[in-house]
């Protein structure tokens, strides 16, 4: 896998995917950026949650669950001095659907957490990571 990042201007830079993707991460205004983009340590939370979204609506389809939504909350703490890496990670998913079985759901995650989600067991590393969720039936 590889991946482009390039300057733009101030503190704004485009990344580019090898797929073909891009987006422009951006500072606030505090530290010069425009703010016109994510910063790249949200960058990282919306890679873990894109990473276990992705392991769990595949485990639930594979479950027959009949899911009509899902998302992941996520909450995270940094550390307040340099390197300021994530020292929590709060991950709540939200799953939506007719006869969906919380014991299902529940094994989903975990899977997820514990041996798929590749983004989310790197961050694990520096940061204790958590999961909840809800099953909201329709």
């Amino acid at each position: 896998m590889k991946a482009r990042v390039k300057w733009v201007e101030q503190v704004s830079f485009l990344g580019e995917t090898e797929s073909g993707h891009a987006v422009l991460m951006d500072g606030s205004p505090a530290v010069g950026g425009r703010n016109l983009g994510p910063r790249p340590m949200e960058m990282l939370l919306l890679g873990a949650g894109g990473c276990t979204s992705f392991d769990v609506i595949a485990i639930l389809k594979k479950s027959r669950q009949a899911v009509s939504d899902c998302y992941v909350e996520i909450e995270a703490e940094r550390a307040e001095t340099d390197p300021k890496v994530f020292t929590k990670i709060h991950m709540h998913f939200v799953v939506k659907g007719r006869d969906i079985k919380p014991d299902v759901v529940e094994k989903a995650i975990k899977l997820s957490a514990e041996k798929y989600c590749s983004a989310s067991i790197m961050l694990g590393a520096t940061a204790a990571m958590t999961h909840d969720f809800e099953v909201v039936q329709e």
